[in-house]
């Protein structure tokens, strides 16, 4: 009994970290997609909200990053990494909610020149 949860224990430890790696991966993406594509409107001057498009693609990839690591919070093993991760958690939530805030206050203003 205990080697199959030895086995089992290894085999959700791989799929957390495949699953980690997968989320920091799409996180990434989107940030480099968003920029870029931030980028092209801004040098082509053809935008109007590219602040709030970046805003919006940077809060995504940072839900990504913290679905990251809640999942590696799963097959953490000791307190000091746990006070570590849950460090990075709090961090990037505010980040995230500071970000939404400045999304929501872009919006306000851009309503606010269409009146």
């Amino acid at each position: 009994m205990a080697g199959i949860i030895a086995l089992l224990e290894e085999a959700l430890y791989d799929i957390v970290q495949i699953a980690t790696v997968l989320m920091e991966f799409f996180g990434v993406c989107v940030l480099v997609y968003t920029a870029l594509r931030s980028f092209w409107h801004w040098a082509r001057r053809d935008g109007h909200n590219i602040r709030l498009a970046l805003a919006q693609g940077i809060a995504l990839a940072l839900e990504f990053k913290m679905g990251g690591e809640v999942l590696r919070t799963v097959v953490v093993r000791e307190w000091s990494e746990l006070g570590i991760l849950g460090a990075i958690i709090l961090l990037r939530g505010l980040l995230t909610f500071l970000i939404h805030w400045e999304i929501e206050n872009e919006r306000k203003d851009m309503e606010r020149e269409k009146r």
